[in-house]
């Protein structure tokens, strides 16, 4: 391990070594030794960078490298790296008590945790189940909605995902998760999710919103649709893994008419969109709807594994008492930095930061758009920005390859970014730390610059 540095969280980045430097092609052969290959990309030849140390939107490699995350852990660290507030929350937590058993012995972290989420929530969502993973919260909504309704099937949308554990990968749309186990995932029917850029009906079809609404009315009351007894409709607000794709507020405002008017309960996965990276507490306020059950998670405690499903007291009351408890159920030390990240997030003002911060970033790239026939679409809400290559701008012919590139020569200059995901990838995903500086930001700005130059340039 290294020596430990000094860091604040706002440094710019300082790359010594090729990336990944040696201790992380150490440390990958190492893993491959002995980890499963289903838990990284080691088996087929990728070599991850390995994390030493982070703060705010800072983060140190294994070979003392720093970077500029502009990922967050996937959309997790809300409220920075290490915030040294939930660190000590978490420390002083552990110290007192690790563990309460969730079923049988409650404890007042929980208590505070669930009051908090239920000042936040949304409507009349003022009851909480808090879990220790999104594809747990997930699951634990699908089955909250089928108890409810009586009924069983569940509509998900193309290019939505919601996990990879039973019911959860069920509404996941992608066939590299699904296909392998597609004949124990019943009850699920995917319909198109409306893109500005990639209309699923195709180019020139018409308004993308209105061609899946009507579509999806059309699944849901046509009595040869061959779908019926539908609980409920699961709907990430913007995308993630499909390519922070966001919709228009119409076609949200529908949906959310259809399920009111046939009786199917509406849930919204905030796991990735809440706490502020929209710019928006929840990203359904920017569509002005409220869902009946809300799944959230990552930026929930910043880093410590914990999530939630909050639904209104009818909803939860369909429940019996221990019917869906688990022993971790509302882990005190998980509690500890949920409510230490959400005071953070409240008191530091980062909803607002990423609102503002997110649309002057969206401007800087906007202006770097011009001279980079790659990029063919830049999209998103508050710390949620996207852009997405293309190898023409006229076919949008998806530039996978060019997108690998970028986010390689990127490390070199000590950016962290993804084009993990979306159906082609090659979509650059940017949801940095909500407390990432304006310095930062337009450093990481002008690296994205000089790294397209560089792969349009090899590519011609």
């Amino acid at each position: 391990m290294l020596k430990e540095v000094e860091l604040d969280g706002t440094e710019l980045p300082d790359v010594r070594t090729d990336v990944p430097g040696p201790r992380s092609l150490a440390l990958a052969e190492r893993l491959a030794r002995h980890e499963s290959p289903a838990a990284s990309g080691v088996s087929i030849g990728d070599t991850p960078v390995f994390w030493d140390q982070t703060r705010g939107a800072t983060i140190v490699d294994v070979d003392g490298n720093r970077y500029v995350d502009l990922t967050a852990g996937f959309c997790v660290a809300v409220a920075g790296h290490s915030n040294p507030r939930i660190v000590a929350a978490i420390a002083e937590q552990a110290g007192r008590m690790m563990h309460s058993q969730g079923v049988t012995n409650p404890n007042l972290r929980r208590v505070e945790l669930v009051e908090k989420l239920a000042s936040l929530a949304p409507g009349n969502l003022t009851v909480a189940h808090v879990v220790n993973t999104g594809g747990e919260a997930v699951e634990t909504a699908l089955k909250t909605a089928r108890l409810h309704t009586g009924r069983h099937n569940v509509i998900a949308f193309q290019g939505g995902f919601h996990g990879k554990i039973g019911s959860s990968l069920a509404v996941t749309s992608n066939s590299f998760y699904r296909d392998p186990f597609v004949s124990v995932l019943p009850g699920t029917v995917h319909v198109p999710f409306p893109s500005a850029y990639r209309n699923p009906f195709g180019e020139g079809a018409g308004d993308a919103g209105d061609l899946c609404g009507n579509y999806l009315e059309r699944v849901l009351t046509a009595p040869d649709s061959g779908v019926s007894n539908v609980a409920a409709v699961i709907m990430e607000p913007i995308q993630g893994h499909g390519g922070w794709v966001v919709p228009p507020a119409s076609f949200v405002q529908r949906v959310r008419e259809l399920c009111t008017r046939l009786g199917i309960l509406l849930i919204a996965d905030e796991i990735i969109t809440g706490f502020g990276r929209t710019g928006e507490l929840f990203a359904m306020n920017h569509f002005g709807v409220i869902p009946d059950i809300l799944v959230c998670g990552k930026g929930m405690a910043s880093g410590f594994p914990i999530a939630a499903v909050l639904m209104s007291p009818e909803i939860a009351s369909s429940w019996h008492a221990y019917q869906q408890s688990t022993t971790f159920l509302g882990n005190p030390v998980g509690s500890a930095a949920a409510l230490a990240s959400i005071a953070e997030v409240e008191e530091r003002g980062l909803v607002e930061r990423s609102r503002v911060d997110g649309a002057w970033l969206k401007g800087l790239l906007d202006e770097i758009q011009p001279r980079h026939p790659l990029i063919g679409d830049i999209r998103g809400k508050g710390m949620m920005v996207a852009l997405e290559l293309v190898t023409d701008r006229a076919t949008k012919e998806p530039a996978t390859q060019a997108a690998k590139k970028a986010v390689d020569r990127l490390l070199q200059r000590g950016i962290m970014c993804t084009n993990r995901g979306g159906p082609f990838g090659n979509i650059l995903k940017m949801s940095p730390p909500l407390v990432i500086t304006r310095e930062q930001l337009s450093y990481a700005v002008e690296a994205i610059d000089a790294s397209l130059g560089e792969v349009e340039a090899e590519i011609g």
